[in-house]
């Protein structure tokens, strides 16, 4: 008689856990090396979080649950939130308690490390999507509701196709209209890193100013990224490929909200689609933003349309 065991992660587990992703997750595949950078490589990854249940030497379901270890900036841990990024059973042994045994495991992980709360999924930094996607995974998605997790709002993910971008005559003459006014916009440049890393992480949240600072670490490119400044005092930056490489992901992206009503936002997304184009690229995306949120009426102004919709849930840990 074969018996399903459960376990923790152990070294050797990485080809087992991708491959049965790519079995039950085929609209979010993965592939070994952004597994290993993305979970493995996270600064907050701790093995015992990653649970694994295994029949005859097979991985049949994982459940992956983090807390903080490391914070986002200064000694913020988020002492109370803990986070489900991904979870998935092999489609046979689905409705068998596979799935609850593992959840279970990974809210007892968060309550030994006083963890009231959990979400799904919206983890910073390295979320694979913001939340779940009902329409894709209508079974996930009953899933967390039967288990518990209640939606706490609503994220989208947009597309726009660069094939037929030009600048819009208005968007050209407004920008000419800001640089009388003396606002500049320009690529950055090295001199401008510590400032513009300073601004995301205080203006917006610490996550931007990390994707940043990574991303230039990594494969990001100065000349990926647009400043926004007036009378030489920083107000806003556009970029893309900061996040994994991936040049036609779009973001982080923002504007001193002192500075709203001016059209700046307008100007540098424009402006960065267009350096996109001009990079060659032929098309761009992101995974977040509030569908109502001015920048999501800004985004479909610009032709961008919503592609998926994640619900971020989270349930209290008792």
């Amino acid at each position: 008689m074969t018996t399903l065991t459960y376990r923790s992660y152990r070294p050797g587990d990485e080809e087992g856990i991708t491959t049965l992703w790519n079995a039950c997750v085929p609209g979010d595949p993965i592939t070994r090396l952004r597994f290993r950078n993305l979970v493995l490589l996270d600064p907050n990854f701790d093995p015992q979080g990653l649970r694994v249940a295994e029949l005859e030497h097979r991985i049949v379901g994982v459940l992956y649950a983090v807390r903080r270890r490391l914070p986002m900036i200064g000694t913020e841990l988020e002492p109370d939130r803990g986070w489900i990024t991904f979870f998935y059973t092999d489609p046979s042994l689905r409705r068998q308690g596979v799935g609850a045994r593992l959840l279970q495991e990974g809210e007892d992980f968060l309550r030994r490390h006083g963890r009231r709360t959990v979400f799904f999924s919206s983890y910073a930094p390295n979320y694979m999507v913001p939340g779940i996607d009902g329409e894709r995974y209508p079974e996930g998605l009953g899933w967390l509701q039967a288990s518990g997790f209640t939606r706490n709002y609503t994220a989208v993910a947009m597309d726009r196709s660069l094939v037929d971008f030009h600048m819009p005559l208005e968007v050209a003459e407004l920008k000419q209209q800001r640089e009388q006014e003396g606002f500049t916009f320009q690529l950055a440049q090295d001199g401008d890193l510590v400032e513009l890393i300073d601004f995301a992480t205080d203006v917006f949240n610490p996550d931007w100013g990390r994707a940043i600072r990574e991303g230039l670490l990594q494969q990001l490119r100065t000349d990926q990224i647009l400043i926004a400044r007036e009378q030489g005092k920083l107000v806003g930056f556009c970029l893309h490929g900061g996040y994994e490489g991936v040049a036609e992901r779009f973001g982080p992206f923002g504007v001193d909200p002192s500075m709203q009503g001016k059209g700046l936002g307008k100007i540098l997304l424009y402006d960065c689609l267009a350096l996109m184009r001009a990079q060659g690229l032929h098309g761009a995306w992101f995974l977040w933003t509030g569908e109502q949120s001015p920048a999501g009426h800004l985004y479909r102004k610009a032709g961008f349309h919503v592609t998926r919709r994640f619900d971020i849930m989270s349930k209290p840990l008792q």
